[in-house]
């Protein structure tokens, strides 16, 4: 018999849901963390964290590899990333396809200089170089395959060269990884691109919502059908806000609920490429456990439905 649906779903925790989670024991694949809230030695935040495991799977889920930096990785970030892996065992390790990381030449540089942000690559034979020798470099020291995310992308750049899903592709085949596949920050980036092209035409002026969200749809759905099966090993969903002024790009804030262009290309994923460990994502303006909950039980009633199953409760 296939598994229950529940079983593919997992949420992000965040602190002020451990609690909660751990009394109700709410029927879930996993959860997910922020590799970094972890790093530290010993305290609290650890041990919560240990304590959630006993009950369920962890996947660990970074913003601070750099991945994508040209200036090579952080020795110290990768090794209390290992140490926080050998201690937790968790079922999946990823981060982002993206760089945060330089290192300044000449002799009067500072150090390494860190952003406090996920920054895109330029889709260029170089950059995809770098991000390869990278990911190999991690998974060496981890000792095992590690999945890297799609971006949500506010810039591009004059020199990109490769088609975004043929860069994400041919890195996944070189380094042997997989990719954790973001549908929110496709439909994020596709509005964006929606309101770009429209402040062409009409500089300042909010575009029309409905159809920049009928060609981020459009776009997201083609994104997913040109993955080939067996190179997602999770996807995530989640919801953005509109921005408040009609000049300004939509951001990828997981806010809100997942929107009704996110739930289309989630469908699309799961007849094209099967079913995949799903995860629920809020980081701003944090709602109670119950809302994440019911985003999860509407996942898990999405993967029923491609199965020919009645709805059925998420505690099932």
């Amino acid at each position: 018999m296939p598994r229950p649906p529940s079983s593919l779903i997992g949420i992000g925790l965040r602190q002020p849901h451990a609690q909660a989670l751990l009394t109700q024991r709410p029927a879930l694949g996993f959860v997910e963390v922020h590799s970094e809230n972890f790093f530290a030695e010993g305290g609290s935040a650890i041990q919560a964290l240990l304590e959630v495991r006993a009950h369920y799977p962890i996947s660990l889920h970074g913003v601070g590899l750099s991945l994508g930096s040209a200036s090579g990785l952080d020795e110290a970030h990768l090794d209390r990333l290992a140490r926080l892996v050998e201690q937790i065992d968790p079922v999946r390790v990823s981060d982002h396809a993206s760089f945060a990381r330089v290192q300044p030449a000449g002799p009067t540089s500072p150090g390494a200089v860190h952003a406090s942000d996920l920054l895109p690559l330029a889709f260029t034979p170089a950059s995809q170089d770098a991000l390869v020798a990278n990911i190999q470099r991690v998974q060496d020291r981890l000792r095992r395959p590690i999945l890297i995310e799609n971006l949500s992308a506010y810039m591009a750049y004059e020199d990109d060269q490769i088609p975004e899903i043929e860069f994400l592709i041919q890195t996944c085949q070189r380094a042997g990884c997989q990719l954790l596949l973001d549908l929110n920050n496709l439909v994020v980036n596709g509005l964006n691109r929606a309101r770009r092209l429209h402040w062409q035409d009409s500089p300042g002026n909010e575009p029309d919502r409905e159809r920049a969200t009928h060609q981020a749809r459009a776009e997201a759905l083609d994104f997913v059908w040109s993955l080939p099966p067996g190179m997602v090993g999770q996807i995530h969903l989640a919801g953005f806000r509109w921005p408040a002024q009609p000049d300004q790009l939509v951001i990828d804030d997981h806010s809100q609920r997942i929107s009704p262009a996110v739930w289309d290309a989630y469908d699309m994923a799961l007849n094209h490429l099967g079913e995949v460990p799903t995860l629920i994502e809020w980081d701003v303006d944090l709602p109670p456990l119950a809302v994440l909950l019911d985003e999860a039980r509407l996942a898990a009633e999405v993967i029923a439905q491609s199965r020919g199953e009645p709805d059925m409760d998420f505690d099932e």
